[in-house]
């Protein structure tokens, strides 16, 4: 049986935790497909808005990679080496290190998030495809109750 071919009965009855990880695993690929697609990285990508004072960034510091691994927490996966992606960034002039190895976005950096932050909309159009507004937010107010109902915080 296709979960297309599921009752509302029966979908009604199946463990969120299932669907929400299967959702997350899908979204985070094709992401990280498109962003391929186009030359970087999703932790490349990371870096630099973390590393913007025009983005994550509350003053455009440098930061160490454990500092930025510390910043990312909530969202790097275990497979994300913030050391080589980062030395990619460097070699491409995005990044400095400094004496202190912390790592500074430069002006090209910074010229190169912003082009990147431009595949967002068209990324999140496909994956938005066919699912109104309407249908989203209650989807993610839902996600959000699950999460509260279960200990979590939802942001």
């Amino acid at each position: 049986m296709t979960t297309e071919q599921i009752s509302d009965a029966e979908l009604a009855g199946q463990p969120a935790a299932y669907w929400t990880g299967v959702a997350y695993e899908a979204l985070i690929a094709y992401t990280r497909a498109r962003q391929a697609e186009k030359g970087y990285t999703q932790p490349q990508f990371w870096l630099l808005r973390n590393l913007s004072a025009n983005d994550i960034s509350p003053d455009g510091a440098g930061m160490t990679l454990a500092e930025l691994r510390q910043a990312m927490a909530s969202y790097i996966r275990p497979e994300d080496d913030l050391a080589a992606e980062s030395a990619v960034l460097v070699e491409r002039g995005w990044l400095t290190r400094d004496a202190d190895d912390r790592l500074w976005l430069t002006a090209e950096g910074e010229r190169a998030r912003v082009d990147l932050a431009r595949n967002a909309p068209a990324i999140r159009a496909a994956l938005h495809e066919g699912i109104d507004d309407a249908d989203y937010v209650t989807t993610v107010k839902v996600l959000r109750q699950l999460i509260r109902n279960a200990g979590g915080t939802a942001a």
